[in-house]
């Protein structure tokens, strides 16, 4: 990951602007360049993930315009070929490419990259910033208006706190130019579901994943995976690792008392045959890192805050005993393909809703997780089930097909896979364990009980009261709002509501987010 910070106007102190930006040197520990453009201020804290030397430092200058970039472009070589018989490229980095390819196409070219980034670009020859973001989310851009009306972009909201008064997640599949947000892709959408038959269906996702999982293994750093042992993850893995010709190191978490899921990673590890590591951790660990996950997430959601804080502590092990850059995870799929609660969708048309809903607000809670915790941490996350190609193809196939109609959650891809024989059959086929609850059942309780300490039932009413949006329903939830208010005071709207199972389906009006909490969890945890 890297950090990038871009200032419209000079009516704020350089020193100020400086403070702000170095909120989030872990995102980008290796090189800071903070430079003064005609129109206002770049920043960029460096990664270095491609091309490691010098020359791929940021902002990249051409013609009088420059670019911050906090991104991967995906198959950029052939790209870069065809630029260099015209421009004088001179980095192996991938984005050195996006001022040559903004002065071919202008805005279209967002259209035509096959990539997670955020980016801030100032056009020297009209005068004016543009600002742009992947279709999913994946990689962050926030902004907010400056006192003087200009408009300030960060990589995260501790980067714009004291600078403006509301700070907002700049919209996925957007551009920004001339105060206007233009949308140019919305992966979510569909115009008409793909009418093929199941075998077909499985060979293109087959495909697609091991496509997606096969251009993020380019990285001129080390490269690591996240193991949880359920589904999404162990074929993260395996795919890499068959791909790979060396044993991949995988990473797994656990509770010391009860976790669930350190076995079943074990088991994919052994059988995969990767170089595999599990981090323990206690009450006492959670407990400590709860206030520093808040603040990292700049987030006051129950699901978000439970599950990034096994994965922040995962991810702290990985900065601070190896020397992995750039870490695969398996995020994204539970949104394409149904969790527990959608098995009581309604309806087909209702499955494809509420996963067109989940796409579109995934950067405010998954992604959110999967790139705080991993990029404070110094690392960079990747998603190949956010591969464009991949979203774009599940979220195409007739919903009929992914509701739970064979007592197995996500069918498809897991028939996709079943006769490569590429993970065993017990985690192929394994039904699914909530995350938070996989690192281990005490962890929640650990937290509910921090939660039950902290306030009286009568404190709980009072204080809870006091908020208009969102307003907390649980201790838990009021302990974590009152965490995120300490940090990003009267910043709540960020986050659009919580991340909870829809009431309005039979069977899902519940006050835990929890897929533990639904009468058709049966086994998953086990």
């Amino acid at each position: 990951m890297c950090s990038i910070f871009g200032i419209e106007g000079k009516g704020i102190p350089e020193e100020k602007l400086r403070e702000c930006f170095d909120r989030t040197i872990s995102r980008g520990p290796d090189m800071s360049r903070f430079i003064e453009i005609p129109r206002g201020y770049l920043g960029f804290h460096r990664l270095a993930i491609m091309g490691l030397d010098a020359t791929g430092m940021q902002p990249f200058e051409l013609n009088g315009s420059y670019v911050v970039c906090n991104g991967e472009l995906y198959g950029f070589r052939p790209l870069r070929s065809r630029l260099m018989e015209k421009y004088d490229l001179v980095s192996r980095s991938d984005c050195e490419i996006l001022l040559p390819l903004y002065q071919e196409y202008g805005v279209e070219m967002f259209k035509t990259l096959d990539a997670e980034f955020a980016l801030i670009l100032y056009d020297g020859e009209h005068d004016r910033f543009i600002a742009a973001r992947d279709p999913i989310g994946i990689r962050p851009l926030y902004y907010g208006t400056l006192p003087d009306g200009g408009t300030a972009f960060a990589s995260e909201p501790k980067n714009l706190m004291d600078l403006c008064e509301t700070i907002l997640p700049f919209p996925p599949g957007c551009y920004w130019v001339d105060g206007e947000f233009f949308r140019y892709a919305d992966p979510a959408h569909v115009d008409q579901f793909t009418m093929r038959d199941e075998a077909h269906m499985c060979a293109k996702l087959r495909r697609l994943l091991i496509d997606g999982v096969e251009k993020r293994l380019d990285a001129d750093a080390p490269i690591g995976f996240l193991l949880s042992g359920g589904l999404d993850s162990s074929l993260v893995c395996a795919i890499a690792q068959g791909l790979l010709k060396h044993p991949i190191k995988t990473f797994a978490i656990g509770m010391d008392i009860d976790a669930i899921d350190l076995k079943y990673a074990r088991m994919v590890a052994d059988y995969i045959g990767s170089d595999h590591t599990e981090v323990i951790i206690n009450e006492q660990d959670v407990l400590d890192a709860l206030p520093t996950v808040v603040e990292l997430l700049g987030t006051w959601d129950i699901t978000t805050i439970r599950a990034s804080i096994g994965m922040y502590l995962v991810c702290k092990y990985i900065h601070e005993h190896t020397d992995i850059r750039v870490i695969l995870t398996g995020e994204i799929s539970d949104e394409l393909f149904g969790y527990k609660y959608t098995d009581f969708a309604p309806s087909a048309a209702a499955f494809q809703e509420e996963a067109e809903k989940r796409i579109r607000e995934l950067h405010m809670y998954d992604v959110l997780r999967a790139d705080r915790c991993i990029s404070v941490n110094s690392l960079e996350a990747r998603v190949p089930f956010g591969d464009l190609k991949f979203v774009r193809y599940a979220m195409s196939i007739d919903p009929e097909l992914k509701m739970n109609n064979h007592d197995m959650g996500k069918y498809l891809i897991r028939k996709a896979f079943a006769d490569d024989h590429i993970l065993p059959d017990e985690i192929l086929w394994r039904q699914k364990a909530a995350f938070s609850d996989a690192v281990g059942h005490s962890m929640v309780g650990d937290l509910k009980a921090l939660a039950e300490r902290t306030y009286t039932d009568a404190e709980f009413v009072e204080k809870a009261a006091q908020y208009d949006y969102c307003r907390p329903f649980t201790k838990e939830s009021l302990m974590y709002r009152e965490l995120f208010e300490r940090y990003y005071p009267g910043q709540a709207r960020m986050i659009a509501d919580f991340w909870m199972p829809n009431k309005t389906w039979p069977g899902c009006d519940v006050d835990d987010p929890s897929a533990r909490v639904l009468s058709n969890y049966g086994a998953s945890g086990v």
